[in-house]
């Protein structure tokens, strides 16, 4: 299961963030939307059969009173609890195993005591200089592993993989990052090198 993370957006849902909303099994957002429009067009952007969990935001006015500031949901048998501010997180966190936050814009993820604190940081607009980042997590036989993913430029074409060691992500064009990704999740199914370069037309 493929499950992306953000929080932050502000206004902007950049055109590298919807690209990856239209292939994932599940979305998670932290709050501040800014307006309604950032909501549907995370709707329009994802598959019919993508579950989507909203919570509200600091900064999300009266539209968004019906949205919770609390959420707690299972997704692949792991449970899961999300809040907009870290403040905000259950003292106790009884059986989540992801705990999930916004507000402050940086990228930060722990593991403590078997369980996973990710705030995925803003993939809005950029605020304080700090990276542009949001997600990725892959639940497989309740096993969670994540991915960190860092939006190259201001105008937000281009998403990268924080590489293994990670310094800054390099500025690859948007084009050769899709092939990439094509390539890895062909891999990740199994798919031999030949068949692989076939259905691309790479090699």
């Amino acid at each position: 299961m493929k499950i992306l993370v953000l929080s932050d957006t502000h206004g902007l849902l950049r055109p590298g963030v919807r690209e990856m909303l239209g292939d994932c099994d599940a979305v998670i957002h932290c709050g501040d939307y800014h307006t309604q429009k950032i909501i549907d067009e995370i709707r329009t952007s994802v598959s019919a059969d993508t579950q989507i969990f909203l919570v509200r935001g600091n900064n999300d006015g009266s539209w968004a009173a019906s949205l919770p500031e609390h959420l707690e949901f299972v997704l692949g048998n792991v449970k899961f609890c999300a809040v907009h501010d870290k403040a905000d997180l259950p003292e106790e966190p009884g059986d989540c195993r992801v705990l999930l936050y916004g507000h402050s814009h940086r990228y930060t993820e722990e593991w403590r005591d078997g369980r996973l604190w990710l705030n995925p940081g803003s993939c809005g607009r950029r605020r304080f200089r700090l990276d542009i980042t949001m997600a990725v997590l892959y639940l497989e036989n309740e096993k969670i592993s994540v991915e960190r993913m860092d939006i190259s430029d201001e105008k937000g074409s281009d998403i990268i993989r924080k590489d293994a060691i990670g310094s800054a992500p390099m500025d690859l064009p948007s084009d050769l990052c899709r092939m990439v990704r094509n390539i890895m999740k062909r891999m990740d199914k199994g798919h031999k090198v030949d068949r692989i370069s076939r259905e691309l037309g790479v090699g």
